[in-house]
């Protein structure tokens, strides 16, 4: 097991993880509300990662963050230092690619609170703000733990979004599935096969979890 990579993983789920719970929830939230006439253009956007090669979008996040690109040039200017290549390209690219997997699943949970809970709260006197914290996030607790479960999950099995952006630096973006990869390829089996087995187990209890959450999404409003 290569631990170094598993401990730099562990922190880069972590981070994309929080920074999805932070930037999806009123994504999410205005997703499950609006009625506006552009909610699909939106939708579909949000939805482009799970469709698209992880090849693609790496090459245009690589292009962006670049020392040529508006994004590469405005960090270095910043902080004088690279994005490309850095465990903040990571994220970044990160945060992307696993949107779908935090939104979508918490879009469905808020789709399925009671309105007239809601409509309640307003006739209380409190205000959507209030109502959304107090009501409809409490209520939609499944789904939101679901998005953060597989918002971890697929952030650890990244592959090809991660070596594009982030390349093969031992300690700074090297993830487990590049050490797995760099395992095969130096014909070291026996460390690829713990650590490939270590992530079987992994998902395998993801799934168990996702599952049990997504039982209690159904069941909640019955309860």
């Amino acid at each position: 097991m290569d631990w170094t990579a598993l401990a730099l993983t562990t922190r880069l789920a972590l981070v994309t993880t929080g920074l999805l719970l932070v930037l999806g929830l009123p994504l999410a939230a205005w997703l499950a509300g609006t009625r506006a006439r552009w909610r699909p253009l939106v939708e579909a956007v949000v939805a482009l990662p799970l469709v698209l090669p992880p090849t693609v979008i790496g090459f245009y996040l690589l292009v962006l963050m670049g020392a040529r690109g508006a994004l590469g040039q405005t960090w270095q200017a910043l902080t004088a230092h690279s994005l490309a290549f850095s465990f903040e390209g990571l994220v970044l690219a990160s945060v992307i690619y696993t949107l779908p997997f935090a939104v979508q699943p918490m879009t469905v949970a808020f789709r399925s609170v009671d309105p007239r809970l809601i409509e309640a709260a307003w006739c209380l006197g409190r205000s959507r703000l209030e109502t959304f914290a107090l009501v409809t996030v409490p209520l939609a607790w499944p789904g939101i733990a679901t998005a953060a479960v597989l918002s971890f999950a697929h952030t650890v099995g990244e592959f090809g979004v991660v070596l594009m952006v982030g390349g093969n630096i031992p300690g700074v973006t090297r993830t487990l599935s590049i050490s797995i990869y760099d395992a095969t390829q130096s014909l070291d089996y026996t460390t690829a096969g713990w650590t490939s087995a270590a992530l079987l187990a992994f998902s395998l209890v993801v799934l168990t979890i996702v599952n049990s959450l997504q039982s209690r999404l159904v069941a909640w409003p019955k309860n």
